[in-house]
């Protein structure tokens, strides 16, 4: 298998209203990088290209031998936690 990493993640944020005044600016920086629409402070939704779209939805259905792993999906496993209500299984693994 050939060693592709996965897209970046989003690195740019935008509140909804001022997406909505500068619809096609937003349109053409989404070609370059997702852009994560907010509101009411919240996330609510992420622009992307339909090529790293695409990507993504490869990405999900794509597997990897332990020493194929790309840095960047090594480092988001390093960093995930897991979910409190899942603790009784901590005691399995011991």
């Amino acid at each position: 298998m050939a060693n592709a990493d996965p897209p970046k993640p989003v690195t740019r944020s935008v509140r909804n209203s001022e997406f909505l005044r500068k619809i096609d600016h937003y349109l053409q920086a989404a070609q370059r990088e997702p852009i994560e629409i907010t509101r009411r402070g919240s996330r609510y939704m992420v622009l992307m290209s339909a090529e790293r779209f695409d990507q993504l939805q490869a990405a999900t259905q794509r597997s990897f031998y332990a020493h194929e792993l790309p840095e960047s999906l090594i480092e988001v496993v390093e960093r995930a936690e897991m979910d409190p209500r899942h603790e009784a299984l901590d005691k399995l693994m011991k």
